[in-house]
C-alpha cells in the first residue's frame, strides 16, 4: 500500500477505532488491497471475519462499481426474540398463506428506532462504539416488558407502544442518534412519531377481518429479550426488486448474468420494457456484476434479505428471566379488550375458516403454445408439399385435430406443443395429489386453451365425468391479436368429434359473434367482469371452478371477483409478460361475508428452462 494512501487511513480513522476491527483492516491491507476496497468490503459484510470480506473481495473482482465511494445505509432496529418473536413469525407465515404478501412481509418483525442513514465506510466501526455505549446508559431503565396494542384499519395492522415504554426507546434512539452523528459525522434522524410494530401493511381491505383474527393468536405477554441491532443496505438498490435464484445459470453470451443457487439480483421495474420476453436485466449482489438472465430460474424475495446484521445489543432485565404464566396482559383492538389467554390457535382459525368456505374459483392461464417456440410461421415448418401435417420436431404435437375448414386457421388458433400437453397433465396431476375437487370447468374458445383444460381434467383422471364449457366470453384481449381479426376457431362440434369432452349443450354467455376485434381496453374489462360474475352465479355447488384462459385472465377475471379495479392499461402489458404458462390464481368464497377473497393456488406453478434445438452435424462433426 502506498505511503500517501496508509497516511489518509490514519487520518480518517484515528478518533476512535475498534481493536478487532482494525485487525481485520490491517490484515486485509498486508494482503495488497487499497485501504479505500478493503474498508467497503468489511462495511458490506458486517465487519465480522477477515474470511467474509476476503469472499466479498473475490466475488467482486469484476464489479464494475467496486472503486466508487458509495456508501451503505444503516438502520436503527428493536427487535424480539424469544418466544414472542415465534408467534411474530408464524403471523407472517400464515398471513402469506392465507392473504398473499403484503409490504411486512419484506421486513422481520422490528420497531424502527432510527430509520436508514448513511455513513462513511472508514467511520462504521464508530457506530458500534456508540451502539454499545448508548446500550450500556439504558441498560438499568429499559423496560422488563414492552407494552403493545394492537391496531387495526383498513390498510394497516400491528402493535403500537405504550406511551411510557414508547418516551424510553425515543430517549435511546435520540441518544444514539447524537452521538452517532457528532463521532461519524453523518445524519441519523430519530423516530419520534408513534412506535410501532407493523404485523401488516399495504393489503388488500377485505383481508382485514382474518388479518385480525389471526392476530389475537399473538399474546404481545410473551417471554421476549429485546434487541437493539444495527443493520444495513446496499443504498443504490433501495427502489428495486429482489429475486432469488431458483437455479444456476451459466451465461451463453458475454451480456449474460452469472448466477449460483441461492443468487440475489436487484432488478429495476422501470428497466424492462425493451428486454426480451422471459428475460430480466438485473445486478447481482454477490459480484456487483450486471447482466441479462432467465426471469423463470428467480423467484421473488424480501427487501431485507439481502441486509448486513453489523452489531447488536441485548437488554437484558430480570423479570424476563422468568417465564410470565400469570395476569398476562389483555390485548386491546381499537379499544375492544381481547384476552389472550382465550385466543384461537392458528390452527383454530384456518379450520374455522375453511369451514366456512363453500366455492373456489381457479383461474390459469394455458400451457406452453407451438407458435411460443418455433414462431408464427411454425406451420410451415411441418407442411409438406401438398398440405399434409408432420412432426418435424417432437415438441410438435404429433397430431393435429381434425377440422372442416383450412388447415392454416392454425396458424392464429395455435395448439399447445408437447411440451404444453405435458405442463396441464403435470399440473392436473398436481391438483389430484392435493385432493383438490373440480365441479366446473370454462375455456376460453382458443385450441390451446381446450387442449390445456382436456389435459388438466385427464391428470385429475375427470376426463369421463366433468364436462368444458366453451365460454368466448373468456377470450384475451382482442387488440392482441396480429390478425386484427377474430380467429377462426373450431367449433364446439369439431372439438366434440376430435374427442375433446366439450358440454356440447352449453350456450356461452357471450356470443363469439360479439367479440369485437381490436376492442378497447375498457371494453376488454367489461367483458371480464361480466363474464366472471355470469360464470360464478351460473356454479352454486360446492367446489372449484376452473377456468382455463390467458396470461391476461389472471387479473381480469379475479380483480372483479374480490371486488377491485382494474388495472391501469399503460402497465398491463408488461404484468401480462410476466405470467408463465400455466401460471394460477386462487379465490375461495367466504359465505357468510358474501364476498371472495385470494389465497395461494392450491399447487405450485410450474418452472423450467429452455431446451433449444440442436444439429449434431454442427455441434459434433465439424471442428
Amino acid at each position: 500500500m502506498a505511503v500517501a494512501e496508509t497516511q489518509l487511513y490514519a487520518k480518517v480513522s484515528n478518533k476512535r477505532r475498534s481493536k478487532s476491527t482494525s485487525a481485520l483492516l490491517e490484515s486485509l491491507l498486508t494482503k495488497g488491497f487499497p485501504a479505500h476496497i478493503a474498508q467497503k468490503a468489511l462495511a458490506a459484510t458486517g465487519q465480522k471475519t477477515i474470511e467474509d470480506a476476503a469472499k466479498w473481495l473475490h466475488s467482486h473482482c469484476n464489479d464494475p462499481s467496486l472503486d466508487d465511494p458509495i456508501p451503505q445505509e444503516y438502520a436503527l432496529y428493536l427487535c424480539p426474540t424469544g418466544r414472542l418473536l415465534n408467534h411474530l413469525q408464524e403471523f407472517w407465515k400464515e398471513s402469506k398463506r392465507q392473504c398473499g404478501k403484503n409490504r411486512a412481509h419484506e421486513i422481520f418483525p422490528h420497531i424502527t428506532l432510527c430509520d436508514f442513514f448513511t455513513c462513511e465506510d472508514q467511520k462504521v466501526e464508530l457506530l458500534y462504539d456508540t451502539l454499545k455505549r448508548v446500550g450500556d446508559s439504558f441498560s438499568q431503565s429499559f423496560p422488563p416488558s414492552i407494552s403493545l396494542s394492537l391496531h387495526s384499519s383498513t390498510s394497516y395492522l400491528g402493535f403500537f407502544i405504550g406511551d411510557s415504554h414508547a418516551n424510553i426507546l425515543k430517549d435511546f434512539a435520540l441518544a444514539f442518534s447524537s452521538e452517532a452523528s457528532a463521532l461519524a459525522d453523518c445524519h441519523v434522524k430519530p423516530c419520534l412519531k408513534q412506535l410501532h410494530l407493523t404485523l401488516a401493511h399495504k393489503f388488500y381491505p377485505h383481508h382485514q377481518k382474518t388479518l385480525e383474527q389471526l392476530a389475537k393468536c399473538i399474546n404481545p405477554g410473551e417471554t421476549c429479550q429485546w434487541v437493539a441491532a444495527l443493520y444495513s443496505r446496499d443504498m443504490r438498490f433501495v427502489h428495486y426488486q429482489t429475486l432469488r435464484a431458483l437455479f444456476q445459470y451459466k451465461p451463453q453470451n458475454i451480456d449474460e448474468l452469472m448466477i449460483n443457487t441461492g443468487d440475489f439480483v436487484y432488478v429495476d421495474p422501470t428497466q424492462q420494457s425493451d428486454v426480451s420476453e422471459g428475460w430480466v436485466i438485473g445486478t447481482s449482489h454477490r459480484t456487483g456484476c450486471r447482466g441479462f438472465l432467465p426471469e423463470n430460474y428467480t423467484e421473488r424475495a424480501n427487501e431485507s434479505d439481502t441486509w448486513v446484521k453489523h452489531r447488536e445489543y441485548v437488554f437484558v432485565t430480570a423479570s424476563r428471566l422468568f417465564t410470565q404464566t400469570e395476569n398476562e396482559p389483555n390485548v386491546k383492538l381499537n379499544g375492544e379488550v381481547h384476552n389472550p389467554s382465550m385466543s384461537r390457535t392458528v390452527t383454530n382459525v384456518l379450520s374455522l375458516q375453511n369451514a366456512t368456505l363453500r366455492r373456489g374459483v381457479l383461474v390459469m392461464g394455458h400451457g406452453e403454445r407451438v407458435d411460443q417456440v418455433f414462431g408464427k410461421s411454425w406451420l410451415q415448418q411441418c407442411l409438406t408439399a401438398d398440405g399434409k401435417y408432420y412432426r418435424a420436431d417432437l415438441n410438435f404435437p404429433s397430431t393435429l385435430p381434425k377440422r372442416k375448414d383450412s388447415v392454416k386457421h392454425f396458424e392464429c388458433d395455435p395448439p399447445l406443443s408437447s411440451c404444453g400437453i405435458f405442463q396441464s397433465k403435470l399440473i392436473g396431476e398436481a391438483l389430484l395429489d392435493q385432493e383438490v375437487t373440480v365441479s366446473y370447468v370454462y375455456s376460453s374458445p382458443a385450441l390451446r386453451c381446450i387442449q390445456t383444460a382436456q389435459h388438466i381434467l385427464q391428470g385429475l383422471r375427470l376426463d369421463q365425468k366433468v364436462k368444458i364449457r366453451v365460454e368466448p366470453g373468456l377470450f384475451e384481449w382482442t387488440k392482441w391479436e396480429a390478425s386484427r381479426v377474430i380467429p377462426n376457431f373450431m367449433t364446439v362440434t369439431e372439438l366434440a368429434e376430435a374427442s375433446y369432452k366439450i358440454d356440447t349443450s352449453y350456450r356461452g354467455n357471450f356470443p363469439l359473434s360479439s367479440l369485437v376485434p381490436s376492442e378497447s381496453y375498457e371494453e376488454y374489462v367489461s367483458r371480464s367482469s361480466a363474464v366472471i360474475k355470469q360464470i360464478v352465479a351460473a356454479c352454486p355447488s360446492r367446489g372449484v371452478i376452473l377456468i382455463v384462459g390467458h396470461g391476461s385472465s389472471l387479473a381480469s377475471f379475479t380483480r372483479p371477483l374480490i371486488g377491485l379495479p382494474a388495472r391501469d392499461s399503460s402497465n398491463f402489458a408488461q404484468e401480462v409478460r410476466k405470467i408463465p404458462s400455466l401460471g394460477m390464481c386462487f379465490c375461495e368464497e367466504i359465505t357468510e361475508e358474501n364476498k371472495w377473497q385470494m389465497v395461494n393456488p392450491p399447487v405450485k406453478t410450474l418452472t423450467h428452462g429452455a431446451n433449444a434445438a440442436f444439429n449434431w452435424r454442427n455441434g459434433i462433426m465439424e471442428d
